[in-house]
């Protein structure tokens, strides 16, 4: 298999995933560009692994956790933080309503709760797979889910 083949079956995936990760479709479309070019950099490397997918799945996965030790999404953010004070009057129906609290809810998770979360539920990856994405145990995949659920039920209560 070749890159530009890999890249043609799965950058539409992977860009799902990212923006499951980031909650932003343009965070997540600079994130996937990122990646792919550190795949084309390494593709030998991409493509000696057992599931390449998986393997370029977890530099992806890798490259968003390292976005809180401050790497270059902090200098390229050119947008401020929205202003919580401005009411949004929404017209939709009320899926779209539980849908925008939903992101709102995994927004406040640390990122790797809410990869995780993504991984598991999104992505549907068992727990091994997950740890080996995420390069930890898998009774630390457990916890970090649990954790995870646990502030996402607090917050459901709340509301």
């Amino acid at each position: 298999m070749t890159y530009e083949e890999f890249a043609d079956s799965r950058l539409t995936a992977l860009l799902r995933y990212a923006v499951m990760l980031t909650g932003d479709p343009h965070l997540a479309q600079d994130l996937v560009q990122e990646t792919m070019v550190r795949v084309q950099l390494n593709w030998r490397r991409v493509v000696r692994a057992d599931v390449p997918d998986r393997y370029v799945r977890r530099m992806l996965t890798n490259q968003y956790l390292d976005w809180q030790r401050g790497s270059w999404v902090r200098r390229v953010l050119l947008r401020a933080d929205p202003d919580e004070a401005v009411v949004v009057h929404v017209d939709h129906a009320e899926a779209t309503v539980d849908r925008d609290q939903v992101w709102t809810w995994l927004a406040r998770l640390p990122r790797r709760q809410r990869a995780v979360l993504v991984l598991r539920y999104y992505e549907d990856l068992p727990d091994a797979e997950i740890a080996e994405v995420l390069g930890c145990a898998v009774g630390t995949v457990r916890s970090a889910i649990s954790r995870a659920l646990a502030t996402l039920r607090a917050e459901f209560v709340e509301a």
